[in-house]
């Protein structure tokens, strides 16, 4: 008499006889009957054990002999050591257990410098063996980071170092530790003005091994690419000069590039002279410099009248050409409103190219919001005026101006403050101007600062009034908390700011998300309600995100809110970077980009 037991897909049949291990195993698989001096047991697992009487030693359990079914605590494995391996197999048909024509497993596809990359990156093998990483300067990035939450670079070289995975790693000021865990593509070494990138070698490698050779040599042939592009531009610019007049000379030059900039064409905007700004600037002294902005350094600046002045000198070297310059100068000409920084003129001297602005006595918003001291002097309520501020300048720019504009790197440290601590969105240097009923436009170039970036912005070059959303709604957040998103980790450091904000919201309504020192000053519900605003603004999906007006009357009203969805990247964690390929999530990615920079700024 034998009992039929259904379990994972496979019928199994007990009987009384007797039944040594390897016949189990042939019984179990092939259904056949089961004998006495064992007992089938199913635990709450839905392991299948069978389970010799007198000795209570296991003979047999499905979870080591998968079949076609794979239940949550069952695994796939390859055990090198001795050669086994546990994998899933096809039925024949629905009805038919036979063998089929398909098998899911683990294979042992490594190679030695890999299970060697493990060892000597244990702590107990470091030495004059462990791996190194050759250090590459100049150098346009490769596609496919990831972003790390390392704090420094020390940190970011110790992560790398301690996984085989990671082929290269950079640390880059002002956006953080980027690592890389495949193949290093599309990077382009450049003669200055590039980030440095180190790259994973074993430390025999550099003793005159192949792949070493191979490194140098490519290194050199970048160079000389480089060398001859840069040889083939400076011939181009020769030889258009040479097609000049001959009677036309440097002043000439001058005036010709003045006359590109007449007052009729930038009406309100004003033509310095380059020893009038070197003069108010004492020569662009060290002592006058305010920061550094995207595409140059900043001075403050006196005019013979008195009048203060902040002069963003754009180097020769600079990503921002010609083309930029006359955008930024013609954009912002046509802007005016009490939230935007106002553009007093121009300063053009051969290769020099200056953007002379209106003097913020407070700087940056940056410098108040993540300083221990001086955050106290913008209380809650100046942070609403100043959330408010930011959303009737973005309104401007997006519905209210003669041009409709998307700004594309809203950022703290592109809020100035003037004296009354009135904000004003500055640098227009990569802003976009849309015609007529256009919404929406897409670049080949992506171009901003990570963290600020929407998905659709950051991963196919899509760029709309939305993406400016996102990045407000991450402005928000970082008002509010007093913590900027690329240094923000909460309890295990595996929390950003985004999932925290989330966290905050869904369980306690968002409030305590405030910066603890602010509390006496605050008002409860705004800040509430400005967190939930905040993760409107950071929605997955563009369509998900309010546009610029329902931001302000959101802000501006008591109108109840929809209910935001979790943001994607609040769902990821920061540390799973590091994880093997298997297991990681990729909390940043540019599989779907293709020739495109991400530039960090």
């Amino acid at each position: 008499m034998c009992t039929r037991l259904l379990l994972c897909g496979h019928a199994y049949y007990i009987q009384s006889n007797s039944l040594n291990k390897e016949d189990a195993h042939e019984a179990i698989n092939s259904s056949s009957p089961l004998s006495i001096g064992q007992t089938l047991s199913s635990p709450d697992t839905g392991n299948l054990v069978l389970i010799d009487d007198v000795s209570r030693t296991t003979i047999w359990e499905s979870f080591e002999n998968l079949g076609n079914t794979m239940l949550p605590q069952s695994t796939l494995m390859y055990d090198l050591s001795h050669g086994k391996k546990r994998e899933l197999t096809s039925w024949k048909s629905y009805s038919d257990p036979s063998l089929g024509n398909f098998s899911l497993e683990i294979t042992p596809q490594f190679d030695e410098s890999y299970l060697s990359c493990q060892a000597k990156s244990s702590t107990k093998t470091q030495g004059r063996d462990t791996d190194i990483f050759y250090r590459m300067t100049n150098v346009k990035t490769p596609d496919l980071h990831q972003f790390a939450s390392f704090l420094d670079a020390d940190m970011c070289y110790q992560g790398c170092l301690g996984n085989c995975s990671c082929t290269a790693f950079a640390y880059i000021s002002g956006i953080g530790c980027l690592v890389w865990n495949g193949k290093l593509v599309d990077t382009v070494q450049f003669m200055s003005n590039g980030e440095t990138i180190s790259i994973r070698l074993a430390s025999s490698e550099l003793a005159g091994s192949h792949r070493t050779k191979i490194i140098v040599a490519t290194t050199a042939c970048l160079s000389i690419f480089a060398i001859l592009v840069f040889t083939a531009f400076m011939f181009w610019r020769y030889r258009a000069k040479q097609k000049e007049p001959t009677h036309v000379g440097i002043n000439t030059l001058q005036n010709a590039w003045k006359n590109d900039f007449e007052p009729q064409d930038i009406s309100g905007v004003n033509f310095f002279e380059m020893h009038t700004i070197r003069t108010a600037t004492d020569n662009f002294s060290s002592s006058n410099k305010l920061g550094q902005g995207g595409f140059g350094p900043v001075y403050k600046g006196k005019l013979l009248d008195g009048k203060e002045i902040a002069a963003k000198r754009l180097s020769s070297s600079s990503d921002q050409g010609t083309g930029e310059f006359l955008n930024e100068i013609r954009l912002i000409s046509k802007l005016q409103h009490r939230n935007l920084v106002r553009l007093l003129g121009y300063c053009i001297e051969g290769e020099e190219k200056l953007l002379i602005y209106e003097f913020m006595v407070n700087k940056s918003l940056d410098i108040f919001l993540f300083d221990s001291t001086l955050k106290l002097e913008i209380d809650w309520a100046k942070r609403f005026e100043i959330i408010q501020g930011i959303a009737r300048g973005l309104l401007y720019l997006h519905r209210d101006s003669r041009l409709r504009v998307i700004h594309r790197d809203l950022k703290v440290s592109n809020i100035l403050l003037d004296e009354k601590m009135n904000p004003k969105i500055s640098d227009f240097g990569l802003a976009r101007m849309f015609q007529g009923t256009q919404y929406q436009d897409n670049t080949r170039r992506v171009v901003g600062t990570l963290g600020y970036m929407s998905p659709e912005y950051a991963w196919a070059g899509l760029f709309s009034e939305k993406s400016d959303i996102y990045s407000l709604g991450v402005l928000m957040l970082e008002i509010i908390s007093g913590k900027k998103i690329s240094r923000f980790s909460f309890g295990d450091g595996s929390k950003g700011l985004l999932a925290y904000a989330w966290e905050s919201w869904f369980e306690t309504g968002g409030a305590d998300l405030l910066d603890q020192d602010l509390t006496d000053s605050c008002n409860i519900y705004e800040v509430a309600r400005c967190v939930q605003i905040g993760l409107l603004c950071v929605q997955h999906e563009a369509s998900d995100r309010p546009n610029t007006l329902q931001v302000l009357s959101m802000i501006t009203s008591t109108t109840e809110l929809p209910t935001p969805k979790q943001p994607i990247f609040a769902a990821q964690t920061l540390n799973d970077v590091f994880t093997s390929e298997s297991e990681s999530k990729h909390i940043f990615s540019v599989n779907d980009l293709t020739q495109s920079v991400i530039q960090g700024r």
